[in-house]
């Protein structure tokens, strides 16, 4: 059963139950799964994402990585994850395109958020450092096995490394002009 729950409106969010106000917060998590619908603007109708994104796997079950199309690190974290990836387990699309803005909000983020690679698969999605691992364990050896090793590491430690990379990654590697993948 999906509870959809007006964001912009004043005052509703201090009247609803706690196991509601949890879940609502569960969504800064680094997984997602697609049990509720995304929140709304006053005024706003009702989409269910999952629901509204549901082609993006009928005939393709490989997951799809989000990334900021215009960051050159992240367009050579998608080239690197194509060299390493032989099988071709991971489809690929830019968080600034309208199926990435979809996606972003089938995953619970907003669709202008391109601060955190994501990860979306048919039935969850993941962001920031549990993105990268989960990546890695699509790619080819060695990168399974350090993805098991890097998940001894605790996630608060992990995202803290990640956001330090991510909040400076324009400074450091640039930006291009437009999505070179």
């Amino acid at each position: 059963m999906a509870l959809v729950i007006p964001v912009g409106c004043a005052g509703l969010s201090a009247s609803l139950p706690a196991y509601v106000r949890h879940r609502r917060r569960a969504t800064s998590i680094a997984t997602t799964t697609f049990a509720t619908l995304s929140p709304l603007r006053c005024g706003e109708a009702a989409v269910d994402w999952a629901e509204a994104t549901s082609s993006f796997f009928e005939k393709d079950t490989r997951p799809i990585m989000l990334f900021d199309g215009v960051c050159n690190l992240c367009n050579g974290g998608v080239k690197f994850v194509r060299d390493n990836d032989r099988k071709r387990n991971i489809r690929f699309e830019a968080l600034q395109s309208e199926a990435g803005k979809k996606l972003l909000r089938r995953s619970g983020r907003a669709p202008d958020d391109i601060s955190s690679v994501v990860l979306v698969e048919k039935q969850r999605s993941y962001i920031k450092s549990e993105a990268v691992l989960k990546i890695m364990e699509y790619i080819d050896l060695p990168f399974p096995q350090l993805a098991i090793f890097l998940h001894f590491v605790p996630l608060f430690i992990r995202d803290f490394v990640y956001d330090n990379v991510a909040n400076n990654r324009y400074t450091f590697f640039g930006r291009s002009d437009s999505c070179e993948i």
